[in-house]
């Protein structure tokens, strides 16, 4: 999966729900850390939709511990129906002293043809213009999609990362943007307007994985008006 253009992923721990989705979603993210046998659960999977896996550590707010997080993931390499991984920025660039390197991973991930989304979460705060452009470019140069993640706290923040991801698309970059939270709420379904080319979404609206998501059918409705 190339992401050259809109992609609406279902994100959801059950691939169980995945079918019901399809009418709306063009893949599915699997979030291997909310589910108790994600590897038996993907060997499961029979569905028509493509996966994104991902497999959120728990210092990037997900709940995956560092210990076999990595090795999880490649095991889902070899599934016909994995088209994508997701690895954060601060495993792929310089790594701290407690975060083990996933650089071999996206090696890995490239010579079985996956595209690699490189993400980044904020979940306090909206970096100034600045940053937020320069963990874009970060971002963008490490994976094939490059994914900020930030809180807003008003709607100057959803300015200011709606901006940043027109600048970043304007250069050719492939970026995934959304604000976090409730005066970012709407940046999910506008964001694609200005080049986010993927847009996340639980099956329903209680199964959401991060602060101010629509549910599938309804963020769906949304893009495809706007």
């Amino acid at each position: 999966m190339e992401f050259d253009s809109f992609v609406l992923a279902v994100s959801t721990a059950d691939l169980g729900t995945v079918e019901a989705a399809s009418e709306h979603a063009d893949v599915a993210e699997f979030r291997m850390d909310l589910a108790s046998n994600p590897l038996e659960a993907l060997d499961d999977y029979d569905g028509e939709l493509p996966l994104l896996v991902t497999n959120r550590a728990d210092w990037e707010g997900g709940e995956a511990s560092d210990e076999n997080r990595l090795t999880t993931l490649e095991a889902t390499f070899d599934h016909h129906a994995v088209v994508a991984v997701d690895l954060e920025l601060a495993a792929l660039g310089p790594q701290g002293p407690d975060v083990p390197s996933a650089v071999a991973l996206r090696s890995e991930a490239k010579e079985r043809g996956l595209s690699v989304v490189a993400s980044v979460h904020d979940f306090e705060k909206t970096p100034v213009a600045a940053d937020l452009r320069g963990l874009l470019s970060a971002a963008c140069e490490a994976g094939d999609v490059g994914k900020l993640a930030v809180t807003a706290t008003d709607r100057s923040d959803a300015l200011a990362l709606l901006s940043a991801t027109h600048e970043a698309t304007l250069t050719g970059r492939r970026v995934a943007t959304m604000a976090m939270g409730e005066p970012g709420r709407h940046t999910r379904a506008v964001a694609p307007v200005y080049g986010s080319k993927i847009g996340y979404a639980p099956p329903n609206a209680e199964d959401a994985t991060a602060p101010g998501q629509y549910d599938l059918e309804t963020l769906a409705g949304l893009v495809e008006r706007l």
